[in-house]
């Protein structure tokens, strides 16, 4: 009998066990925000684990320190240990993966992630210091996002473009959009796969669309074929 095609292999309960995914929620949100996507995951087959910070009130490289230990302790039990954020969540699991200390190998996946920068939170900080103060310490990381992504992880995107949210009152964003960032500010030079789906900034959480998908890019590097998506992209 012929082996069946790749697409088509179940991992082994033993293989997917040591397939680790660490969660990361956005700004103004806590752990409890990715108990939907987290329940889905682990129906998946992953081991699961929520990283909680303080969005607002930590600095930058204190959450960054603090999710290096969180991954590395995880690489006694895990063969990989894959990051998904959402929103500035996804701009922290660049920037960790971008620093030199070594890590587990793995891959990404954003969420409705301003890797280009945020319309909106330029928008915010245009309100002064009230508007600084919304945006805490990760305020440039949010605002400035990257150039392009060169780091060994493969990375994929799903953005959404149902315009809800109060991101668009703030940034006057531009074509497609989540109600909070737009898909031109989701689209990273460098980026393995992205797709666009019909979700809302906040609703990315909670579609089981985007945990099929987020599945399928850790396991094999790609969105499913048929997402709306062409295959590996450089933005320019």
């Amino acid at each position: 009998m012929p082996a069946a095609p790749p697409e088509s292999r179940v991992p082994s309960s033993e293989s997917r066990g040591r397939q680790h995914i660490i969660l990361l929620h956005g700004l103004w949100m806590r752990g409890f925000a990715l108990s939907m996507l987290h329940h889905r995951l682990m129906e998946a087959g992953f081991r699961v684990h929520r990283f909680d910070y303080l969005s607002v009130a930590a600095s930058e490289q204190r959450i960054l320190d603090r999710l290096h230990e969180r991954i590395a302790g995880l690489a006694d039990e895990a063969d990989t240990v894959h990051l998904v954020g959402h929103s500035l969540g996804g701009l922290l699991a660049l920037r960790v993966c971008g620093e030199d200390e070594p890590l587990p190998p793995g891959r990404v996946v954003c969420l409705g992630s301003p890797l280009r920068g945020s319309a909106a939170a330029r928008g915010l900080a245009r309100w002064g210091r009230g508007g600084e103060l919304l945006l805490g310490h990760n305020r440039q990381l949010l605002e400035q996002g990257f150039e392009r992504w060169d780091g060994a992880r493969e990375v994929g995107m799903i953005a959404g473009r149902m315009p809800v949210g109060l991101g668009a009152v703030l940034g006057h964003l531009q074509g497609e959009h989540d109600g909070t960032v737009a898909v031109a500010e989701t689209r990273l030079p460098g980026l393995a796969d992205h797709c666009v789906v019909e979700s809302s900034h906040t609703s990315l959480l909670f579609s089981p669309e985007v945990a099929r998908r987020v599945a399928c890019f850790l396991r094999d590097g790609r969105f499913p074929a048929g997402s709306a998506a062409g295959t590996p992209v450089d933005f320019r």
